[in-house]
């Protein structure tokens, strides 16, 4: 846990790349990455799935191919635990430490609706309980799904924390006087997801300890296959160029 949470300093943010499979694990480690971080959403495209759509099972298979792909810390999006009791939320993150992972976190989104903040927390207690070594992300998802308040955010991380959260993340906040006030108020290093307007300099500014992407690297992937594909099959040979400098950036992480 030391290792990577060390790398957590508030005005000075790790980077974390969230990779989609092994080959994009590599690539970023290859580019300089101290850390990388699964995607839910990233890797249930790989398999032609939605996000929330992955089995326990596949993801921590994924998981383990990914630490066994890079020398650097790996943390895991594993979503709400994919489990409904406290013993299973428990065993699922047993089972994540036992895959050589260096963090993952925990949603308070049951698929549905948020849980009630001392449900929530007691999830995170039991993610604590059953991989102690594990750096435990709490997350507060309201801001991902309609549910704005600040001061209930805060609160609900707040609770994060006491019940074992090394990190905490509110994924979805794009106002930096927000993020700096969420800051303020909370007692463990912040992770923010750069969306819209957000600047790494600026999140710096604001005290943010980690900064990562979620699926966005995934879907830049996306797009570049999707844009070349289409040109190919209108007949076009433009698509060739980005084809060859792709195979130019792959070759150094292929072994």
């Amino acid at each position: 846990m030391d290792g990577f949470l060390s790398l957590h300093t508030p005005g000075d943010p790790l980077l974390l790349p969230n990779a989609w499979d092994v080959g994009s694990a590599r690539l970023v480690a290859s580019l300089g990455a101290e850390a990388v971080a699964t995607t839910s959403s990233g890797f249930a495209a790989t398999l032609g799935l939605g996000d929330g759509q992955v089995t326990r099972y596949d993801v921590l298979v994924h998981c383990a191919n990914l630490v066994g792909a890079v020398e650097v810390p790996v943390s895991a999006d594993l979503e709400n635990g994919y489990a409904s009791s406290l013993d299973e939320v428990a065993t699922t993150y047993r089972m994540a430490a036992e895959t050589g992972l260096a963090g993952a976190s925990i949603e308070d989104w049951s698929g549905s609706s948020l849980y009630p903040v001392g449900e929530a927390a007691d999830r995170v207690a039991a993610a604590r309980s059953g991989a102690p070594e594990l750096v435990i992300t709490g997350r507060a998802e309201g801001y991902l799904h309609g549910e704005t308040d600040l001061g209930e955010v805060i609160t609900r991380l707040q609770a994060y924390a006491e019940a074992g959260a090394d990190v905490l993340y509110a994924p979805g906040m794009t106002d930096p006087d927000e993020i700096r006030t969420l800051v303020a108020e909370v007692p463990r290093p912040v992770n923010v997801l750069l969306l819209g307007e957000l600047t790494i300099p600026a999140l710096a500014d604001a005290g943010v300890a980690r900064i990562s992407v979620g699926g966005q690297l995934a879907w830049a992937a996306w797009h570049g296959a999707a844009t070349a594909a289409r040109e190919f099959l209108a007949g076009g040979v433009g698509w060739r160029s980005a084809a060859a400098a792709g195979r130019a950036d792959a070759a150094p992480v292929i072994g």
